[in-house]
């Protein structure tokens, strides 16, 4: 059992324990343990199309965004060309275990799981805390605002002195003929 074959997204894999792939995106969170229950083939043992009871178990590690494939088409001599970017979903896990014949995911592997997220929450609070304390400091340094600059202060005033534009004449009615 040192490694198996999966289907998922369409696509066949050969895994191993440890193994990080990527593979099509996953509808789960980041930390989860997630597992493949479509396994072709077990070490020397080949699935018809599956193999009965192996389930191969992973940690979906993160999803996000594969480089920009450009899709271009030309016509040539037809003046026509057509440019396009497409950026697919994509998941990272990292194959944990493989078990055959019914066994369920062990829990040291959503334990694993689990520590690796409470890790990464804790971090990104600290360095939130420190930069608000950062921003508070700054405030209590900072002088008090001054005035207006003089220069927008003149503006102001100039238009202020400025006398109102004139409503436009009237036009002259039509002079009636006189009998």
């Amino acid at each position: 059992m040192t490694f198996a074959v999966i289907k998922t997204g369409g696509k066949q894999y050969k895994v191993a324990a440890n193994d990080v792939l990527k593979i099509e995106k996953l509808e789960a969170e980041a930390g989860s343990i997630v597992t493949f229950d479509q396994v072709l083939m077990v070490g020397d043992t080949v699935g018809a199309p599956l193999v009965e009871g192996a389930l191969v178990a992973a940690e979906l590690i993160e999803t996000r965004k594969q480089k920009t494939v450009i899709v271009f088409k030309k016509r040539r001599r037809h003046n026509s060309r057509r440019r396009n970017g497409h950026r697919q979903l994509l998941s990272t896990v990292r194959i944990t275990e493989i078990l055959t014949g019914g066994a369920k995911p062990t829990i040291k592997a959503a334990s694993a799981a689990t520590k690796t997220e409470t890790v990464a929450e804790k971090a990104p609070a600290k360095k939130a805390e420190a930069k608000t304390e950062t921003k508070a400091d700054a405030e209590a340094k900072a002088p008090a605002k001054k005035a207006a600059p003089k220069k927008a202060a003149a503006e102001s005033e100039a238009a202020a002195e400025k006398p109102a534009k004139k409503a436009p004449a009237k036009k002259a009615e039509p002079k009636a003929d006189k009998e």
